[in-house]
């Protein structure tokens, strides 16, 4: 049976391309634990013959992945941590409520150690590359969550949230983080990192249905002692005033963030919002508490015992870099617990005087993309610089949303909404406002106007933007594929310059348009012969090898057009 759902494909259809999805992207980093897919197919047909019967599942034939620091039933909870494995009885209410609401979990995905990092890259299950571009982390510590969903093979994930890791790898993904306040979602079934200030966070590349997800998992579950019953209200004023830092605390961001981020403050004052310039040097104080001082026994009391047990794991299954900032919270005495609390409180209060008055702080979700190479040759330094504006929002008990929007030198830019507890849906609403950003991407090849795959282009909403040419840095090279298509090189001399086409997409159709990409294409940067750069295809070296080298047509129009004359 094959029962339609929205987006016109029954639960079988989208179990079937998912997983068709994922043998093509060959990123087997993402996932700890992948479910069979006869399984999985077998639950998506029961879940079509209910929705045929005219059974009301708000989430039916929604995809999802789960980090595998939550337990569902029938696979392990590893906390990226193969020694530390265990089997579950039940799913995580978190899960349960999903899977309830029609919701279908395709596996577990990979995340650094013990939810400790933003980076992606402590895992002894291998570093999760960035979604956009390999060489680049993809953010952490839900470093594989967010790259299923941003590579879309799955609708939504779960990740968790201690200091940013709900939120980071959603920024350089591309995608929409949501941080919800703590006690709405039960932590039951979750391995703590910070046990206190711990939530359970969505990713999503469209806004309305992450929401939807995690609403669907608030409530009481009478185990959670955390868990607040409140009042979340929806809306916002007719003219809410959003807080920005002053010019001080937005230095040492990446080349280019700083003007992409005054773009997203233009796009909401046009849309009504009053933005002010606010001192937040209170909540940046903050945020240095949580690893640099004694909060960071709470990760010692969660996982320290059992990294002290198996000393000689560390290096294997144990990373190195987490076992130091675990055993880190040792040295730290109950006074000094309690003075680092009165200063949390102090430095909380002075912040609340800060934004009193407005609707959220907005600020870039984090300060740089590194490369995988940069966070190897400093992994604690780099860490540091990803939590700048993540790291105060639990410890000061604040919901957060991270909002795509675009792209810089043709990688993901990201900015954050953070405000007190249950502003949530407030929250929302003024990320609508930033709105689902477009993305530039270069096409040189068989997607070009008229060209066999540019239906690819037109499916994942995109449009024709202008026709340009790269900088005389490229060589194109003729690939043996079906259909003729080119690879597209940057070379460091005898470049030549190579005509194309630059279309915009909205950033939840590129997540989906690079997913369906085979080998050996991949999305990089592409420096324009105006000097700017987009997002657009590369191809992987090896393809190259013996590939003839077309680059003296000027482009792949041209090299088709000899190529008939010639016949």
């Amino acid at each position: 049976m094959s029962t339609r759902m929205s987006g016109g494909l029954s639960a079988v259809e989208k179990v079937q391309q998912a997983y068709e999805r994922m043998a093509a992207a060959d990123r087997p980093e993402v996932w700890i634990a992948l479910r069979d897919r006869a399984d999985v197919l077998a639950e998506a047909r029961a879940l079509d013959t209910r929705v045929a019967a005219g059974e009301f599942l708000p989430l039916a034939g929604v995809l999802a992945a789960v980090k595998d620091n939550i337990d569902v039933a029938g696979l392990s909870t590893t906390a990226g941590c193969p020694a530390f494995a265990y089997a579950p009885e039940q799913d995580a209410p978190s899960v349960a409520r999903l899977r309830a609401a029609g919701a279908i979990v395709l596996g577990k995905t990979n995340l650094d150690q013990f939810a400790t990092g933003l980076v992606g890259t402590r895992s002894p299950y291998g570093a999760v590359r960035n979604a956009w571009q390999p060489d680049r982390i993809s953010g952490g510590s839900s470093s594989g969550s967010a790259v299923a969903v941003a590579l879309s093979f799955v609708d939504i994930a779960l990740g968790t949230d201690t200091a940013g890791s709900g939120r980071v790898p959603a920024a350089l993904n591309g995608i929409y983080g949501i941080k919800p306040s703590i006690g709405l979602v039960p932590t039951t079934g979750v391995v703590p990192a910070c046990w206190s200030i711990d939530v359970v966070t969505v990713f999503a590349r469209d806004l309305g249905l992450g929401r939807l997800a995690a609403e669907t998992m608030e409530g009481a579950d009478g185990v959670d002692p955390l868990i607040r019953i409140a009042d979340v209200p929806a809306g916002l004023e007719p003219s809410p005033r959003v807080a920005i830092p002053t010019p001080e605390h937005l230095e040492g961001l990446a080349p280019g963030w700083a003007e992409a981020f005054r773009g997203v403050v233009d796009r909401l004052a046009a849309s009504g919002v009053e933005v002010v310039e606010l001192g937040s040097a209170p909540l940046l104080e903050a945020a240095a508490l949580l690893y640099g001082g004694a909060f960071v026994a709470e990760r010692t009391a969660a996982v320290g015992d059992f990294i002290r047990e198996h000393q000689g794991l560390i290096g294997g299954d144990i990373d190195p870099t987490v076992a130091t900032i675990v055993g880190g919270g040792e040295e730290f005495t109950a006074v000094d617990a309690f003075r680092d609390r009165e200063r949390l409180r102090r430095l909380g209060l002075a912040g609340a005087r800060a934004l009193a008055g407005t609707a959220a702080l907005l600020t870039p979700t984090t300060t740089w993309h590194p490369t995988l190479a940069e966070v190897a040759s400093d992994p604690i330094g780099a860490n540091t610089r990803m939590g700048r504006y993540t790291n105060f929002a639990n410890l000061l008990d604040y919901a957060s949303l991270a909002v795509p929007a675009g792209t810089v030198g043709g990688f993901p830019f990201g900015v954050m909404l953070t405000a007190p507890a249950f502003s949530d849906r407030r929250l929302a609403e003024l990320g609508r406002r930033i709105g689902d950003a477009e993305i530039d991407i270069l096409v040189v090849g068989a997607h070009l106007t008229g060209q066999p795959l540019n239906h690819q282009l037109v499916a994942a909403g995109g449009r024709f933007s202008r026709a340009v040419r790269t900088a005389d840095s490229y060589r194109l090279h003729a690939l043996p594929t079906v259909p003729p298509k080119p690879g597209l090189r940057r070379v460091e001399s005898d470049g030549s310059a190579i005509a194309g086409e630059v279309w915009t997409l909205p950033a939840h159709g590129f997540g989906a348009f690079v997913a369906a990409l085979p080998q050996p294409m991949a999305i990089g940067r592409v420096v324009l012969e105006d000097g700017t750069a987009v997002a657009g295809f590369l191809a992987e070296p090896v393809a190259l090898e013996g590939a003839p080298d077309i680059s003296a047509h000027g482009g792949w129009l041209a090299y088709l057009g000899r190529d008939r004359s010639a016949e």
